[in-house]
């Protein structure tokens, strides 16, 4: 959550098709196509005149592995050359699962790459078919497993709500995903960007996207299972940019500025929820937290608050903030109604919404 990341975007680069929902010179806010080591380099200088070291150099967009490959070498150089100099620890990439094979992983290695993320978007074929992916779920485990066997971390990304997906789908995807082992994983609720193939479908009535609400219970439920199966949900919904916001270049589907946060509240809501029910309370509470976790509780405007009071017909919730960062204390009066430790809000949202 703390990298300090040098973005490379090479939009479109080495796709061999238009996926539905698909503009990344939308999605990633730039229009530059002319990607070449001296476009490499200045953006790397640029980001050096502020700190000297960093985590990742990140080729994001396009497919990677499978641009030209004098191109991909060129690419590779550069920042294999940064790498070498102590600039950044990790070089990290992203493709599509049927760019991937022994001989393009062997250059990857060669070249110090160490992170590789595969746009799985979904493990259901008909799903896969309707948005235009172009490849199918067996070229998703088989890269999988090939990336695992090549020593590289592995990286997922997935899209709920998809053209003939549902909430069922979305999370046979996420287990089938959990089987393939990812170390990390990035959850990304589609999305009606301009200038696509699913604009069109929207407005012809032919599809339609997930509401807010569903989408925020969605991913945090996926959110769960990865995490209880220790995979790390690196990010959750896309950035927001200048253009990748509801004024400008996103139609429809559940955008919000703060979708991660959204997901976080929601965990939290369920857990003070799931312990305090049954329990004999009166008109007020107090919750002890640390700082850190006071938004989550709280909610966006206060929502988690008011859905608490509205559920055990509270007239008061009191905060109080503690050092202990693992856990939530609820007091009724001086009593310990109920103690929360924080890891295991994930395993009660399972819980919650497998008895549904």
């Amino acid at each position: 959550m703390n990298k300090k990341i040098i973005p490379i975007f090479v939009p479109h680069r080495g796709c061999p098709n238009d996926c539905v929902f698909c503009n990344q010179k939308k999605i990633t806010g730039k229009t530059n196509n002319n990607i070449d080591k001296k476009y490499v380099v200045n953006v790397i200088e640029d980001y050096l005149k502020t700190r000297d070291k960093y985590s990742d150099l990140a080729y994001f967009g396009g497919s990677f592995t499978a641009i030209d490959l004098d191109l991909q070498l060129e690419l590779l150089e550069i920042a294999y050359h940064y790498k070498k100099m102590g600039v950044f620890d990790n070089i990290r990439i992203s493709t599509r699962p049927d760019a991937i094979n022994d001989e393009i992983l062997k250059i990857q290695k060669k070249y110090g790459v160490t992170i590789i993320e595969l746009g799985i978007q979904s493990l259901d074929n008909d799903v896969l078919k309707k948005s235009n992916r172009g490849h199918s779920v067996e070229d998703s485990i088989k890269a999988s497993k090939l990336i695992k066997e090549y020593g590289f971390t592995l990286g997922h990304q997935v899209m709920p709500g998809l053209p003939g997906s549902s909430m069922q789908n979305d999370i046979d995807t996420c287990k089938k995903s959990i089987e393939l082992k990812p170390d990390i994983v990035r959850i990304y609720p589609t999305l009606i960007i301009k200038e696509t193939e699913l604009e069109n479908m929207y407005k012809e009535n032919k599809f339609s996207p997930l509401t807010l609400e569903n989408a925020v219970n969605l991913s945090a439920y996926i959110y769960s299972l990865y995490t209880v199966n220790n995979i790390n949900v690196i990010r959750i919904g896309l950035q927001n940019t200048d253009t990748i916001n509801e004024e400008n270049d996103v139609v429809s589907g559940p955008f919000h500025p703060a979708f991660r946060q959204l997901v976080e509240e929601r965990l939290y809501l369920n857990s003070i929820i799931y312990n305090l029910s049954g329990k004999k309370l009166n008109e007020s509470i107090a919750i002890n937290a640390n700082k850190s976790l006071m938004s989550y509780i709280v909610g966006h405007e206060k929502k988690n608050f008011n859905c608490i009071k509205d559920r055990f017909n509270l007239k008061r919730i009191y905060l109080h903030e503690i050092e202990d960062i693992n856990n939530i204390d609820i007091y009724d009066d001086l009593n310990l109604v109920t103690k929360i430790n924080k890891k295991d809000i994930f395993k009660e949202f399972i819980k919650i919404e497998e008895k549904k």
